[in-house]
């Protein structure tokens, strides 16, 4: 079973940065991908993006794309979503979550990455 300790996120206004973490433990293998969908109140989920553990190939969706980065450390234990240029339509609840990529590829599925299991979680507000 994996675990996920999640750290981060905040209150920012309009135009600022976050960065929010993520350490997955329990991942057996680079054959996962970590990464974060979104859920507003009232809203679908939305996924955000996530990076290949094996091959540092990352997809984002496109309402994200040349404003969040995802990374991860070089043990590859833990995974880290930079949020530039935050917008109010950005507010949600972010969850980290990981999957086998051989199961489901980056780009593919409704939320875009394969998200197999998720933590509980973090708040990100964006003021306008």
């Amino acid at each position: 079973e994996v675990q996920y300790v999640e750290s981060g996120g905040g209150l920012v206004q309009t135009g600022g940065s976050l960065r929010v973490s993520c350490a997955p433990s329990g991942l057996t293998s680079d054959d996962y991908a970590i990464g974060w969908f979104r859920q507003a109140p009232g809203k679908e989920r939305e996924g955000v993006g996530c990076i290949s553990l094996n091959d540092g190939n990352t997809y984002y969706t496109d309402s994200v794309k040349g404003r969040f980065t995802i990374s991860t450390n070089n043990a590859k234990n833990t995974a880290y979503l930079q949020m530039n240029n935050l917008k109010p339509e950005d507010t949600a609840v972010y969850y980290c979550g990981a999957g086998r990529t051989s199961i489901l590829p980056l780009g593919v599925g409704a939320l875009g990455c394969p998200f197999g299991s998720w933590g509980q979680g973090t708040q990100v507000t964006v003021s306008s």
